[in-house]
């Protein structure tokens, strides 16, 4: 097995090196990067990194393009250690990260040159500034705001390699590169990963070089992934799920990686998705819950557009289509296939294959991470012929840990462990639980971070004899597969102390009511359990004028009808205990956001922030006036929001 990911990056060239790895979306279409091409132009900047005494940690904080990954793999085999940051941090959550990982360079591009500038001066040691592009202009601009100069102290990528490769023509220089390389221990951190802290401050986990290899190797052995296959990365490259499953799979499998045209700044990344869709027809997909919701709602509203005949048939054969599925481990008898057979048949050859098109038209699936993805997503996917398989991990652990696949699939599962890793559900004193049984989840293997650095107390509590406590609570059934409720520190909590997560009950109201955007349930020994919505305003907009609604007062019932429809819902009938679904809820004016600080960069809710900043709602909601919806408050919402 690979433990370096040098040696990752050599097999990769001595099997299919002149394959194309990276793709970039230039003036005169998609520009490729060969596997030789990308070590070549990385070993060069180890060269240069380390003629410049900028070997150790160096954070990068730049969307997705092949001037990450080559950025990424030089200061690799430098023997450095790379320290990705999102590029929906915003700029006062920089310094920490930076200061906290004591990078001795910022990589950057000119999507996050206003960040980086803006909080420069709280930089504690002052780390050189690498520029990942090379306009004249805004470098002109950051020796200006900085005080550094080209060439001593700021430098641009296309410089370094420049630098580093007429430095290899000398024998002495190629000799020490690769002697570094060759040099490089398994347990050496590959990269300081800060955890987006949806509970409190981010801790940085250590990853090592065996830590993603093992994890690859895991991860492609249980999924079965083809060789040769393409991507369009549109995931954020800092987050450890792309970085394993898209980065350093690649090199063993031979995927060519397409990333995202983010000319024009960040929110072009956002309206680029469908257009590169399009344009580079991915095999497969990485996603996340929030982003497959999105297709799912704009396929939907699509459909209820068209109304009429294509209307009716869609849902029909949707619904046709998910009873034969079954929860694609056990599915139904021949009889009740064959009877939904003929409806699912037409939707099929009229309608699915239009809404397939949305993804380009040769996806075969997505992977999904990063948060619990509901049923009713699972099925729909899966109907229309693109399943969308659900994993689970976390940084901590590199950080694949099971997953569902092609043949081993189970809906409302998180599917099999890995091989490789050992898997128990333990209750509050460390005891292994039966099968079937809710408690926490925990794991070991050499996939497990080496811990959190320069924070001795948080990797002794998360880590202990080896086994790496995830915080989240799950069950293993019969068959092998895992399901994970939740978050150990998102939990609901009864008066008595009962506990129970909430993350499903919110992705079933959201997924069920389309006017529903957002949902976080709340109970902190309460009497009962409530919920902060915020809405969708086109689909607001459209039940408001589709029933002819002229005030609040008629619109909120209506709102108040979908809040509740799931619980009427085939999917979710009887699933939820009645002590926790919520009794009443408020509307919010503002969603959460990444601008609000209530979303984090792999949008997720933070909810310790969401708790202090509508605090007197939650409690408003265990009054007399505003313990049921129809109150003043959700009314003048409505009011602000429609009308």
């Amino acid at each position: 097995m690979f433990k370096t990911i040098p040696e990752l990056l050599n097999f990769a060239c001595e099997e299919f090196g002149d394959s194309d790895y990276l793709f970039k979306k230039t003036d005169d279409g998609w520009k490729g990067t060969t596997y030789k091409e990308a070590r070549e132009q990385a070993r060069a900047l180890a060269a240069a990194l380390l003629s410049h005494d900028l070997v150790g940690n160096l954070s990068l904080v730049s969307e997705g393009r092949p001037e990450w990954v080559i950025s990424e793999l030089g200061i690799l085999l430098s023997g450095g250690t790379t320290v990705p940051l999102s590029i929906k941090l915003l700029a006062e959550e920089l310094p920490f990260r930076i200061n906290h990982s004591q990078s001795k360079a910022v990589a950057f591009s000119k999507v996050t040159i206003d960040k980086v500038l803006q909080v420069y001066s709280s930089f504690e040691e002052k780390p050189k500034l690498i520029y990942l592009d090379s306009d004249q202009e805004s470098i002109q601009r950051i020796e200006a705001e900085t005080g550094l100069r080209f060439g001593s102290g700021l430098f641009t990528l296309e410089d370094l390699i420049a630098q580093g490769s007429e430095a290899l023509k000398i024998q002495e220089v190629q000799s020490q590169v690769a002697a570094i390389e060759s040099d490089i221990s398994p347990d050496h951190n590959a990269t300081i990963c800060y955890t987006s802290g949806t509970t409190g401050n981010p801790k940085g986990a250590m990853l090592t070089h065996q830590n993603f290899c093992a994890n690859v190797t895991q991860s492609t052995d249980l999924f079965f992934i083809p060789y040769g296959l393409k991507t369009l990365v549109i995931l954020p490259v800092d987050h450890s799920f792309a970085h394993t499953i898209a980065l350093y799979a690649a090199l063993l499998r031979k995927f060519s990686l397409y990333f995202v045209d983010a000319r024009g700044g960040a929110m072009s990344i956002l309206r680029n998705i469908p257009i590169n869709l399009q344009e580079v027809k991915p095999d497969f997909l990485l996603t996340v819950p929030a982003l497959t919701q999105n297709f799912m709602n704009r396929m939907l509203t699509a459909i209820r557009k068209k109304g009429g005949f294509i209307e009716k048939l869609f849902h029909r054969g949707l619904k046709s289509r998910i009873i034969m599925n079954g929860d694609a481990w056990n599915k139904p008898g021949i009889v009740t296939r064959f009877f939904h057979f003929w409806p699912f048949a037409l939707t099929n050859l009229l309608i699915f294959p239009k809404l397939r098109e949305v993804f380009g038209g040769n996806l075969r699936f997505c992977i999904s991470g990063g948060a619990y993805l509901d049923v009713t997503q699972q099925q729909f996917f899966k109907a229309i012929g693109v399943p969308v398989y659900q994993g689970y991990g976390l940084t901590e652990a590199s950080p694949v840990i099971s997953t569902n696949r092609d043949g081993l699939h189970k809906i409302g599962s998180s599917g099999n462990i890995l091989p490789g890793i050992e898997c128990k559900i333990v209750d509050d004193s460390g005891t292994e639980l039966p099968l079937g049984s809710k408690g926490q989840i925990i794991i070991r293997g050499i996939n497990v971070m080496k811990g959190y650095y320069r924070n001795p107390d948080a990797t002794s509590q998360t880590v202990k004899d080896g086994w790496l406590y995830t915080g989240d609570l799950g069950s293993m059934d019969h068959d092998g597969f895992l399901y994970v409720s939740g978050r150990e520190k998102a939990l609901l909590i009864s008066p008595d102390g009962e506990k129970y997560s909430p993350e499903e009950i919110e992705e079933a109201i959201v997924n069920v009511a389309p006017v529903i955007s957002q949902c976080m349930l709340y109970c902190d020994h309460k009497k009962y359990t409530t919920a902060l919505i915020s809405l969708d305003s086109d689909t607001l907009s459209y039940l408001k004028d589709k029933q002819k609604i002229t005030s609040p007062e008629k619109l909120l019932p209506v709102i108040e009808g979908q809040f509740h429809k799931y619980l009427s819902e085939s999917a979710y009938k009887g699933r939820f205990p009645k002590a926790w679904t919520p009794k009443t809820f408020q509307i919010l004016t503002e969603p959460f956001s990444e601008a609000n600080k209530m979303i984090n960069s792999t949008m997720k809710m933070v909810r310790y922030r969401i708790h202090e900043s509508h605090s007197e709602l939650l409690e408003y909601m265990y009054t007399s006036e505003g313990d049921h919806p129809q109150n003043p408050k959700n009314l003048e919402a409505i009011k602000t929001l429609a009308f």
